[in-house]
């Protein structure tokens, strides 16, 4: 299996996909395989698959319920949790175009999560996209025109449409050959395919 392509769904306002991807990246690399990023947005892919029903936060005893998972979960990694101080990830998501283009993907990923879900940064803020590119190794006045141009819009929205025609619905989404994973809690089912399929 060395050198397959395990594609990763993603949108940097999941805080369950802040969790799988402190696990996940190593896991894949351990079988010989390769994360492939494809940034989404939740509530269009939601729409998408036909889930027209409210967010989690408009749920009081779901939301109440999700933050004490969250916790346990970022205990159970011996990480940092904090609720962020805004939801629009859309340039941020956008600017991991930038860096798979760079070859800075595992290192952009790892450091938006790390700022989003263990700081509790704003994801738009200008300061911290400044600094998240700086910290991944990128040209932070070539990101900054990136992730606000046209160009940056279109690989976007080409990602949402073509994760829309392959069924994902949500985020953390896993898919490898005919498999599909939902969830961070659903690693161990990652590890059980990719060994049993290693070369």
């Amino acid at each position: 299996m060395p050198g397959k392509m395990l594609d990763f769904y993603i949108d940097f306002t999941s805080p369950f996909t802040y969790l799988c991807n402190l696990k996940l990246p190593d896991l894949v690399a351990k079988y010989g395989c390769r994360l492939n990023y494809h940034p989404i947005d939740i509530p269009t892919a939601k729409l998408a698959a036909g889930n027209y029903g409210p967010s989690n936060r408009q749920v009081p005893a779901k939301i109440r319920a999700l933050m004490q998972d969250l916790n346990r979960w970022a205990d159970h990694y011996g990480v940092p949790f904090k609720f962020p101080k805004g939801l629009n990830a859309w340039r941020m998501n956008i600017g991991t175009f930038y860096a798979i283009e760079k070859d800075k993907a595992r290192q952009y990923v790892d450091e938006a999560y790390r700022l989003v879900w263990a700081e509790g940064v704003d994801p738009d803020d200008e300061g911290v996209l400044r600094g998240l590119a700086k910290t991944a190794g990128l040209d932070s006045d070539e990101f900054m025109a990136f992730v606000s141009s046209r160009a940056g819009e279109k690989a976007y929205e080409a990602s949402r449409v073509a994760a829309h025609a392959r069924g994902v619905y949500g985020v953390p989404i896993m898919m490898l050959d005919d498999q599909i994973w939902w969830g961070n809690d659903r690693l161990m089912f990652v590890e059980e395919y990719l060994k049993a399929h290693a070369a």
